[in-house]
């Protein structure tokens, strides 16, 4: 008795019995106040930080096409042009690539003029047009040249000072610019003049790369013509989710049996595959010492060997499991009576489980005020502006080229072709040098807001669970509004507390990324030592992640009922679990098991009903229920599907928060009260036979002494 006696003390004492505890106290005071206030201090530099990157940003440099001069397409100026026209786009497919183009364009070497639309005729200057005067060869195409070029200028000047274009081909916008269309006949007579190997390949490979217009455009039919069917399969998902929750209340331990009982057949099925290889390979005489040590790890799979040893890994793990059924029975029942009863909350405080949706919102405003901040950041910095010959000619030797210049000054060169082009953005200034620092602080402020709105979730479902444990007549002792109360609790005195365990988990985090970075990098290294630590360090920290998740989740329920500090919730969560490690762990699984098993309910059925209706394999359905044309029809299955994972996702998170919530409550159960009448048990009637309580329920009508 000593023994346990010590053992038991090794991880902390057991609660003691309080007779004015109720569940979630309401007096409480503010806990981990310092981290508040660093907390509140980095949000307001965050605020900062955007306020910064919304002054010096740009971000209409990634929205808006320029033409040579710098100016953007489609606004001020130009408004009504939206589209960008690049008089020789042979020269742009040369001198860069696509993804270079699409981001620089006005470092291509041929002038770039914005237009209210692409040329839909393929046109040229003939060689009896050179003499006339730019007004009466270009006519209607007089918005093709450079806005100075005058209508009195000798077509030859235009030409060479290249104010105008020397030929026009059908083109249709793509990223807000004129392509040529890959299409080109060069048999056909309107085309004899263009060198169609040059244009026809080039365009056809850049278009290729990005013709994003026209899968956009698809993409958004698709949208319009399957959106409701898409809201359909999520209300199906909706209800499925909810239908599995009922299901849990009602035929708890028959899912778990069909579970264990299916994991075990798999199991079994496994072993006999395995015999099965063995024995064929066996026969032939197939061996290891045959095929030696070879890379190619495939080769293993012919050798008998192999499938030995995946025999005995199968049998240990079914006999393992096995033992486990016979042995921790009781804690299965333990498990599945707790599963019923967080059903059972659920259904008294239905709210719960639209709860996601306020973490969903938080977290959009989070990742979209990261987005935007980083958007402005990266295009922040003023407009360069340099000397640039697009065709040298003579003149032009002496030519102040790549210097910088005055867009808005008068040009006197002997040079002809000389113009003073956008170059980019400046990287000078205050938010310019320190632009990599102000990255990764947004960087921290992104994961620190992300995990402190995911722990406010966790905290407020736990307080709101928790006070339904405690009501020792359920449902008249549940508070009216336990949610809303919770939510209120949390944000006024808990926000340091989670802002801790927030910052603990974004450290971690933070730490994985720079791993990854690193490893990334040596990635073509062939140290395999460098390589091999690397690995063992992210092994570690992803291990170290998940107990950190783990810890933090178990003492925001501990921070949600007795309001006291992270660290000391973090301590008092740990030890009542390590008190009943065997608990937990056979609660854990099943709880995993079966939200897993949820999943896959929710996410094969709707994506089973969502492929046999979007393909057109459900026939007979009614003019009414016809599916839509579509030109791509996976694509509102895979949005139906993944927006059912969400859906799933949000309603089980609530689920397990409840389970997890109610298992730490039981735990407390046991050790503060003993079933009598002055200290009767909280848990359901259901626990109370598992674990053969006697005499454990008061008579009816006496309540429970104050």
């Amino acid at each position: 008795m000593g023994g346990k006696q010590d053992e038991n003390e090794a991880y902390g004492k057991s609660a003691k019995y309080d007779p004015s505890f109720r569940g979630p106290i309401k007096n409480r005071g503010c806990t981990d106040i310092l981290c508040c206030v660093l907390f509140l201090l980095f949000i307001l530099g965050y605020i900062v930080v955007g306020l910064v990157a919304w002054v010096y940003g740009d971000p209409r440099q990634v929205l808006y096409p320029r033409n040579s001069t710098g100016a953007y397409c489609g606004m001020g100026e130009n408004k009504g042009k939206p589209y960008v026209l690049y008089f020789n786009i042979v020269n742009c497919i040369v001198a860069a690539n696509v993804i270079s183009v699409a981001q620089n364009g006005l470092q291509c070497p041929t002038p770039q003029v914005c237009v209210s639309s692409c040329p839909e005729a393929p046109w040229t200057v003939e060689g009896t047009d050179r003499s006339k005067t730019v007004g009466e060869v270009y006519k209607e195409r007089r918005n093709f040249c450079l806005p100075e070029v005058s209508p009195d200028m000798p077509v030859e000047e235009s030409l060479h000072r290249e104010l105008c274009p020397r030929f026009l081909l059908p083109s249709a916008p793509a990223l807000g610019r004129c392509f040529p269309s890959p299409n080109i006949n060069a048999t056909s007579p309107e085309y004899s003049w263009v060198n169609s190997t040059a244009v026809s390949e080039g365009v056809s490979g850049l278009l290729d790369s990005i013709n994003a217009r026209d899968i956009s455009v698809k993409i958004f039919e698709d949208f319009a013509r399957s959106w409701h069917w898409i809201l359909v399969a999520l209300g199906v998902a909706l209800g499925l989710s909810l239908l599995f929750i009922l299901l849990l209340r009602l035929v708890a331990a028959p899912l778990v049996l069909l579970l264990i009982v299916g994991v075990l057949a798999v199991l079994a099925y496994g072993i006999y595959h395995c015999w099965q290889q063995y024995r064929m390979l066996r026969d032939q005489g197939a061996s290891v010492s045959q095929l030696g040590f070879t890379t190619n790890l495939s080769a293993y799979q012919s050798v008998q060997e192999t499938w030995l040893a995946a025999l005995i890994i199968l049998a240990v793990l079914e006999g393992v499991l096995l033992l486990m059924l016979v042995f921790l029975r009781q804690r299965i029942r333990i498990a599945i009576a707790l599963l019923k009863e967080a059903s059972r909350a659920v259904g008294h405080m239905m709210s719960t489980m639209f709860y996601p949706l306020v973490t969903f919102v938080l977290l959009v405003i989070c990742i979209g005020y990261w987005a935007l901040m980083a958007l402005y950041l990266a295009t922040s910095g003023q407009p360069q502006y340099i000397y640039w010959v697009y065709n040298s000619t003579s003149g032009c030797e002496n030519a102040p080229v790549n210097q910088s210049c005055d867009p808005m000054a008068s040009m006197n060169s002997s040079c002809p072709g000389l113009k003073c082009v956008f170059q980019g953005y400046s990287s000078t200034g205050l938010a310019q040098r320190s632009l990599f620092n102000l990255q990764i602080y947004g960087i921290l402020g992104l994961f620190w807001t992300v995990n402190w709105v995911l722990a406010l979730g966790q905290c407020v479902l736990a307080g709101a669970f928790a006070s339904f444990y405690w009501a020792f007549h359920k449902p008249r002792d549940i508070p009216a509004f336990p949610l809303s109360s919770a939510f209120i609790r949390t944000l006024r005195y808990h926000t340091g507390s989670l802002a801790f365990g927030a910052l603990i988990l974004t450290l971690v985090q933070i730490a994985r990324i720079i791993l990854e970075y690193i490893d990334h990098k040596l990635r073509g290294s062939q140290n395999p030592v460098a390589r091999c630590i690397i690995c063992c360090f992210k092994c570690c920290l992803w291990c170290l992640e998940k107990f950190i998740k783990f810890l933090n989740r178990n003492a925001y329920i501990m921070i949600a009922i007795y309001g006291k500090n992270f660290c000391v919730s973090a301590k008092n969560a740990f030890m009542l679990l390590m008190r009943n490690v065997v608990r937990v762990v056979v609660l854990d699984k099943v709880t995993d098991l079966l939200l897993f098993f949820g999943k896959l309910l929710v996410v094969g059925g709707v994506g089973v009903l969502s492929f046999f209706f979007f393909s057109g394999r459900v026939k007979g359905l009614g003019k009414d229920f016809e599916n839509p044309q579509l030109n791509y029809y996976w694509l509102p299955i895979m949005t139906s599907i993944m927006g059912a994972y969400v859906i799933a996702s949000g309603f089980f998170s609530v689920f397990g928060m409840c389970v997890d919530t109610l298992f730490l409550c039981f735990l407390e159960d046991l050790e503060r009260n003993d079933g009598s009448q002055e200290r009767p048990y909280y848990m359901p009637k259901a626990l109370l036979k598992i674990l053969g309580k006697k005499n454990e329920i008061p008579a009816a009508g006496k309540k429970r002494k104050k």
